[in-house]
């Protein structure tokens, strides 16, 4: 077989393994959105039996033997190096996958899918109701199957730097640690510094905003951000999130509370930097493994970027503050643009990670990484997660949870079986300030550009240099291309402490 027939082969069966992906995204995104509870049974059968087609398929030996006509071996995964860059890439992607694939077995596949729908409405089921103890038996099992998996991929010692790898590549626990030791005293250090200052006032964010007009709000910010509806829609769901149901279908969700009108809108901007990311992708790339971000937290810097280092900036509170104030005269009537933007970013440790200040945020991630990786090692158990939880928040944040609904409950991850996911929220923020600062260099005027709700130049910059490009580019290269440095925590620890310097006369 010619080299052009191998590459056109392994294309249309990589279409398929996104499109059967998709669909399997379709029924997930149902299941957190219009789904009857009683359904979760049935939901939980058709995800198994689909993630056991899509096993069977990626698995085939047909791949095997196609890569291998094309010089693509798991020591030299991108092919023959006659081929073009962008296809060498798609090679080196696809083999990965493969080689991922074909180490597990098929029915620790659809055991383990038909296991996360019951756990993810048991999740739901807990929470409401404060329930941990009802989770416990699905957290367990969710435990039980990645460790299953690390080790079908060979991570037998440190099974947890094999989940870190599928959200992260190239990443392991000892480097995070590296990076979020140091991250984590310079921000306690902060906090600390912050904490003898006098807050901001915020009591107006209390105040009761109708949730059809914070929805009326949240969706003018997104089509100003440039969110596509005709290639997405938003929708409510307990946690929110952004899921890809198709080359042209990126949906977001959102949640909205009367005294809490911060908390939707930045979902919606935060979820709408995802969104925006997954429809930059080039076309060329859209419908094959290569449209996909470079990573998790690569995926990260682009939603926290616009949510915090745009959506929490003077320049944009200036811009937006006074279609706020016409939807929301009474509760704003004493509360000046200066007034919201500091009440915006006031620094105080919470209890919910969702809807932390840009401070207290990756200590909160910090938090989830330092649980996850003694879960992993034997040194946590199930049962002791509630109570290790609390000591742990209380000691790097200062503050301890009324409930486990407001604990170890609140986020829906572990429920998924998504171990590894959370240190690249914190790596996002390091990623994202990268980023900003050589965009900076690029648009002096960004700032301007913000206050005018001109944020055009901002995206088209992002789509050019991160976007487009889909995970052509390994998180580590991707950096280097952009910035021409190595990821480091320094510009985002420089850029809190010049904002809220300013902000608390540090």
């Amino acid at each position: 077989m010619k080299k052009q027939e191998a590459l056109a082969r392994l294309h249309a069966i990589d279409r398929d393994l996104k499109h059967l992906s998709q669909v399997t995204a379709i029924l997930q995104w149902d299941q957190e959105t219009y789904m009857p509870p009683a359904a979760v049974e049935g939901r939980s059968e058709q995800l198994a039996l689909l993630e056991g087609i899509i096993h069977e398929k990626a698995t085939s030996p047909e791949i095997g033997n196609l890569l291998e006509e094309v010089g693509s071996t798991t020591a030299n995964p991108r092919g023959d190096a006659d081929l073009p860059d962008i296809e060498r890439d798609f090679l080196r992607v696809f083999r990965k996958q493969y080689d991922r694939a074909v180490l597990l077995p098929a029915d620790l596949v659809t055991e383990s899918a038909r296991a996360e729908g019951l756990s993810q409405a048991a999740w739901v089921e807990a929470r409401k109701h404060n329930d941990y103890k009802t989770f416990m038996p699905h957290l367990e099992k969710m435990i039980g199957y990645a460790k299953k998996k690390a080790e079908c991929w060979g991570f037998t010692e440190h099974p947890y730097d094999g989940l870190l790898d599928i959200h992260e590549p190239g990443m392991t626990e000892g480097a995070i640690d590296s990076v979020f030791g140091p991250l984590r005293t310079r921000l306690s250090h902060l906090v600390q510094r912050i904490g003898s200052k006098k807050a901001p006032r915020s009591d107006f964010l209390a105040r009761e905003y109708p949730k059809e007009l914070q929805a009326q709000f949240g969706e003018s910010v997104m089509k100003d951000l440039a969110y596509d509806l005709s290639q997405g829609r938003l929708d409510i769901s307990a946690h929110p999130f952004t899921t890809t149901l198709g080359p042209r279908d990126v949906r977001i969700t959102t949640r909205y509370f009367p005294t809490n009108m911060l908390s939707g809108l930045f979902s919606i901007i935060h979820e709408t930097g995802h969104a925006l990311y997954e429809m930059g992708f080039a076309d060329e790339i859209r419908d094959s493994s290569l449209g996909d971000g470079a990573s998790m937290g690569i995926h990260e810097s682009q939603s926290r970027l616009w949510e915090n280092v745009v959506g929490r900036s003077r320049a944009f509170w200036k811009g937006q503050f006074p279609l706020l104030r016409q939807l929301f005269p009474t509760q704003l009537a004493d509360v000046s643009v200066d007034d919201f933007y500091a009440a915006v970013n006031r620094v105080q440790p919470s209890l919910i990670r969702v809807d932390a200040d840009e401070v207290t945020y990756s200590l909160h991630v910090i938090l989830r990484f330092e649980l996850e990786r003694r879960l992993f090692s034997g040194a946590l158990s199930v049962a002791e997660l509630p109570e290790a939880w609390n000591g742990m928040i209380q000691e790097i944040l200062g503050v301890k949870p009324d409930s486990d609904a407001n604990g170890v409950l609140q986020d829906v991850h572990w429920s998924m079986g998504a171990f590894g996911y959370f240190p690249s929220y914190a790596l996002g923020n390091l990623y994202g300030l990268q980023f900003w600062d050589k965009l900076k260099v690029d648009i002096p005027e960004a700032e301007s550009f913000i206050e005018q709700r001109n944020y055009g130049p901002i995206l088209q910059w992002l789509r050019t240099q991160v976007h487009n490009h889909g995970c052509r580019y390994e998180p580590a290269d991707l950096v280097l291309k952009i910035t021409g440095k190595p990821l480091s925590a320094e510009p985002f620890i420089k850029y809190l402490e010049q904002k809220y310097g300013q902000l608390y006369s540090l």
